[in-house]
C-alpha cells in the first residue's frame, strides 16, 4: 500500500471506531481479515496511525475546527464553504490531519502532497483546512482539549492534579514503551540484559527487576514474547509500574497472602518471585476467563506456592478457610483504567461518567469482602490503575470510616520499606496512598494504598 491509501484506511477506521464506539482492537483485527492483500507492514503502519490520532483526538480536531457539536449540527461550524462544511463533518479525517501537524510534525505542503484524491488517495484538502494546518492554533482551547481527554473528565482530573492536569493528561497521550520483569526465581537482571542484548534492553528507574523497551521511529516495539528468555520463564511482559505495586505490597517468605482480583497472574507472579516461593498465595478473580492464562504463566515461571481457586459459573470461589488467616490482602480493583490511557487510547473516548460509578461500587464491594481476610496486624493492599481520587483516596477514606480497626502506613515509610525510597514523594492528593503516572514516573498510572488491622 502507498502511504496515501494507508492514510485513506486510516481515516475509514477512525470513523467507525469513532461513530461506533468500538474498541480499537477488534476494529483493527476485523479490517485485517477484510483487506488480506495488506501485509504486514501496511498493518502495523494503519495500526499507529490510528492509535496516534486517537492519543491527540481532541487537540487535532480542534486545530482543524471540529468541535463537539459538528457531530450533532454540522451547520453551525463556520468554514466557509459548502465544500469544507462536508469534509469537516467527517471526525475522522479532522483527527487524522491534525494528528499529523502536532504528533507528526508535518507541514501543511507535505500533508497535502499525501492528500491528492488519486487512486486510493485522500480527497483533496480544502482551503479551510490548509489554513488551519498551518496555523495550528491551540490558544483558547480549554484544558481537556489541551490534555486531551473528555470534557466530563475535567473536574475528576482537576481534583487529582489540580493545573497540573493538563501535563498529566498530554503525557498519557504519549507512546508506552515496553516494560518485562525479571523472573529472580530463574534470573539476575544482568544475565537477563545479556540474554536479550540485541534487543537493546534499558534497566527501569525504578524497579530493580525491570527491563524496558523502546518502540521505533514506527512505533513498533520488540516482541518479547518470541524470545528464548520469555518462552523459558525467565522474563515477564509488566509495566515499570505494576512492578512497583507488586513490591510495594510487602509480599515475604513464608506468608499467607491472598491476591483478590488476580485476573492473568501479574502481580500473583511477582509476589511469589518475592516469596522465593516459600508460603502460600491464593489466587482468585470473579471472572474465571480472566483467571484462564494464571496456569500456563505459573509453570513457566516456575511458580509453585500458588493455589488458584477458580469460581464455578456465577458461584465466587470458596474462600471461608482463610477468613482472618491473610498476612496480606491484596485488591487489584477493576477500575476506569484511565492509567493506561498510552496503551489503549480508544478507552478514553468511550469512558462514560455511569462507568465510573459502576466501579467505584465494585470497589467498595470488593474493600468490604477483602477486609474478612485480613488476620490482625495483616496488610490490606488496595491498587487501581486509576488516576481519579474518586476510584483512589476517596475509596480509602470511605473504606477506613467505616472500618476503625484499619489504620493506613504512612505511604512514604512503606515506599522505604519497600527498598523504594524514591518514589515516596509521589502521594496521592488524599495522602493515603502513592500515584505513581507517566508525567511523575515515566510509567503506567497506578495507585497504591497499604493498611493495617489492629484488632
Amino acid at each position: 500500500m502507498t502511504p496515501s491509501a494507508r492514510l485513506s484506511a486510516a481515516i475509514a477506521l477512525l470513523d467507525e471506531i469513532l461513530d461506533r464506539k468500538r474498541p480499537l482492537g477488534p476494529a483493527l483485527a476485523d479490517w485485517g481479515k477484510a483487506n488480506r492483500y495488506a501485509g504486514s507492514g501496511d498493518r502495523n503502519a494503519i495500526g499507529n496511525l490510528v492509535h496516534d490520532t486517537l492519543r491527540v483526538k481532541a487537540s487535532a480536531q480542534w486545530i482543524m475546527g471540529w468541535r463537539a457539536e459538528a457531530e450533532a449540527s454540522p451547520s453551525e461550524v463556520d468554514t466557509g464553504s459548502r465544500e469544507d462544511d462536508a469534509l469537516r463533518t467527517q471526525s475522522g479525517r479532522a483527527a487524522l490531519l491534525g494528528m499529523l501537524r502536532l504528533l507528526r510534525g508535518m507541514e501543511a505542503e507535505a500533508i497535502a502532497a499525501l492528500f491528492t484524491g488519486e487512486r486510493f488517495a485522500p480527497a483533496p484538502l480544502s482551503g479551510a483546512e490548509r489554513a488551519a494546518l498551518s496555523a495550528a492554533d491551540l490558544s483558547g482551547a480549554p484544558a481537556h482539549v489541551r490534555g486531551n481527554y473528555p470534557e466530563w473528565l475535567d473536574a475528576e482530573l482537576a481534583r487529582s492534579f489540580g493545573e497540573a492536569r493538563v501535563e498529566e493528561a498530554a503525557a498519557l497521550a504519549s507512546r508506552a514503551p515496553v516494560d518485562a520483569r525479571v523472573n529472580a526465581l530463574k534470573l539476575i537482571r544482568l544475565k537477563a540484559m545479556e540474554a536479550l542484548g540485541h534487543l537493546e534492553p534499558e534497566a527501569t528507574r525504578y524497579s530493580p527487576y525491570g527491563l524496558r523497551f523502546k518502540p521505533n521511529a514506527e512505533g513498533r516495539a520488540p516482541y518479547i514474547q518470541a524470545e528464548p528468555a520469555f518462552i523459558k520463564g525467565a522474563v515477564e511482559i509488566q509495566d515499570e509500574g505494576s512492578q512497583l505495586a507488586s513490591l510495594l505490597a510487602g509480599a515475604k517468605p513464608g506468608m499467607q497472602v491472598l491476591d483478590l482480583c488476580a485476573g492473568g497472574g501479574g502481580k500473583t507472579l511477582a509476589m511469589a518471585a518475592e516469596m522465593n516461593n516459600k508460603g502460600q498465595i491464593f489466587a482468585t478473580d470473579n471472572d474465571a476467563r480472566r483467571l484462564a492464562p494464571i496456569h500456563e504463566r505459573l509453570t513457566r515461571a516456575g511458580v509453585r506456592n500458588v493455589q488458584v481457586r477458580t469460581p464455578k459459573g456465577k458461584e465466587p470461589a470458596k474462600l471461608d478457610d482463610l477468613a482472618g488467616k491473610c498476612d496480606l490482602v491484596l485488591v487489584d480493583a477493576p477500575c476506569t483504567g484511565t492509567g493506561t490511557w498510552r496503551r489503549h487510547p480508544d478507552a478514553k473516548w468511550r469512558l462514560r461518567p455511569n462507568a465510573l460509578e459502576m466501579r467505584r461500587e465494585e470497589q467498595r464491594g470488593l474493600l468490604a469482602q477483602a477486609r474478612r481476610y485480613v488476620k490482625p496486624g495483616g496488610r490490606l493492599v488496595y491498587i487501581t490503575c486509576s488516576l481519579l481520587d474518586a476510584e483512589n483516596g476517596a475509596q480509602i477514606r470511605d473504606f477506613l470510616a467505616a472500618n476503625p480497626d484499619f489504620r493506613v502506613l504512612d505511604p512514604a515509610a512503606n515506599a522505604r520499606a519497600a527498598g523504594l525510597d524514591s518514589i515516596g514523594q509521589h502521594r496521592d492528593v488524599s495522602g493515603l496512598g502513592l500515584l505513581l503516572s507517566p508525567h511523575r514516573t515515566d510509567t503506567d498510572g497506578f495507585f497504591m494504598s497499604v493498611s493495617t488491622r489492629s484488632t
